[in-house]
């Protein structure tokens, strides 16, 4: 909205018989109304009020399953997120955290680790049944930012000599877990947590000897799983665009009528 008119001249010259909304003052509907009479102002409340109800609904997000309320656990980016935490714990008891060695205690790092991985993962659950594409984004920024916060400290932990690093591993060659297997329900595969009989990565986490993780194997890990949340985001944001650009079609066509057009 342009600004086409003062506040008063707005208030003034509306009517409500056939609300006009197209010149109203920059701002609106968050005009300040300092230096209006309170006459003007209860004139403003009403319009405010017209225009609420005039205005097109907003966008409704149809990104949500809720048909299944744990739908979820199709994603990649989850799947990743829960293989992650799992490891995390595993790396995080091998950690010095027995008073009876001559070295420091690490209960700070295997918390915050702990923590971050937890939170990678349990963002993207809770998102789930947000009714917006907006607390979408939001939330998945939430993981990426614990995800960042892993990397973090598993770069340190490899610094300070806890993790080994070993060119060459990987989840595949180390672990045998291959990141490609197939996700989603319309493939009926992978789904729920890792460590459940019956998953593709079942049997490998259920002999996994703890000190056999590597930096490169976490690495690994972490940036994939960056990959997939950034390309989620990248959907979700043209999404939401598609959504405001419906939003703003249904403004012009709501003012067209009250223009009588």
């Amino acid at each position: 909205m342009g600004n086409v008119m003062t506040l008063k001249d707005f208030i003034s010259r509306f009517n409500f018989l056939k609300p006009d909304f197209s010149e109203a003052p920059e701002g609106f509907p968050e005009c300040d109304v300092i230096g209006l009479t309170s006459r003007e102002v209860g004139t403003y409340s009403g319009i405010i009020n017209m225009w609420h109800m005039s205005k097109p609904k907003g966008p409704v997000s149809r990104s949500r399953m809720w048909q299944d309320p744990k739908g979820y656990q199709y994603l990649g980016v989850w799947q990743n997120a829960a293989l992650l935490r799992i490891l995390i714990r595993r790396f995080t008891l091998t950690l010095p955290l027995n008073r009876t060695l001559n070295v420091p205690l690490e209960y700070r790092l295997k918390a915050q680790l702990d923590d971050a991985a937890r939170s990678v993962k349990r963002n993207i659950e809770e998102v789930w049944k947000r009714p917006t594409t907006k607390e979408y984004l939001d939330f998945l920024g939430y993981s990426q930012a614990s995800l960042e916060e892993v990397a973090g400290d598993i770069r340190d932990a490899t610094v300070d000599g806890f993790l080994p690093s070993v060119p060459g591993s990987s989840l595949a060659k180390t672990m045998g877990i291959d990141l490609r297997v197939a996700k989603g329900p319309e493939k009926g595969a992978a789904k729920g947590e890792p460590t459940e009989p019956g998953h593709p990565y079942f049997h490998a986490l259920s002999t996994l000897d703890p000190h056999a993780l590597t930096s490169e194997i976490f690495t690994e890990l972490i940036e994939k799983t960056d990959w997939l949340l950034r390309k989620l985001v990248e959907s979700l944001e043209e999404k939401q665009n598609r959504e405001g650009k419906f939003y703003q079609v249904e403004q012009a066509r709501l003012k067209g009528i009250a223009k009588g057009n």
